[in-house]
């Protein structure tokens, strides 16, 4: 079975990369810049989920998608509004459209736990809206997908902008635990 996994490079996607390839799929990852953690039975496809064009490469022949892409850092998103809009609604659309014009089987979209909640601004709106426009279509076009609600990760592969490494980091080094949120 052919998967992508759109957002293939990034901490939480290079784990179902590399867990699919495990299971024995033949795993295409697509993102901006080539993976660090790219295996020799892996395709890499370097794109933007904003151009049809390389999107279209990545999708075409792959019956199961994973949609890992996203703007997802909740501080930065609180800024650019429109740039949330276009990666994690527009970006989701586009590659919708394409999983109907290829007949994917199925459709799984990395979302949050924020999506039903106050919490999250602009991010947690985005993803909501993206959740939406899967729910459509379904309905309309009977589109298969799971929506995967993710809390706060941390792991191997997570980067400096991850919240909980953060927090260990100054646990760690400045012997203080940090938290920037709400009580």
């Amino acid at each position: 079975m052919n998967i992508v996994v759109l957002g293939g490079s990034g901490f939480m996607g290079s784990h179902v990369c590399d867990a699919l390839s495990k299971k024995g799929y033949n795993v295409k990852i697509f993102d901006l810049k080539k993976s660090k953690w790219i295996k020799k039975n892996q395709k890499m496809i370097i794109g933007n989920i904003l151009n049809l064009s390389s999107l279209d490469k990545a999708i075409r022949g792959s019956q199961i998608v994973y949609n890992f892409v996203a703007l997802s850092d909740i501080d930065y998103a609180k800024y650019r509004p429109i740039e949330t809009v276009k990666i994690n609604i527009l970006g989701t659309l586009n590659a919708l459209t394409l999983s109907k014009k290829y007949n994917v089987k199925k459709f799984i979209q990395a979302s949050t736990i924020y999506a039903t909640s106050e919490e999250g601004g602009f991010y947690a709106r985005s993803k909501r809206a993206a959740e939406d426009y899967i729910e459509e279509f379904k309905k309309i076009y009977g589109l298969n997908y799971t929506i995967l609600r993710f809390g706060s990760l941390y792991g191997e592969r997570s980067d400096n902008s991850n919240g909980i490494r953060s927090i260990i980091y100054n646990a760690i080094k400045k012997k203080k635990l940090i938290y920037k949120g709400k009580k």
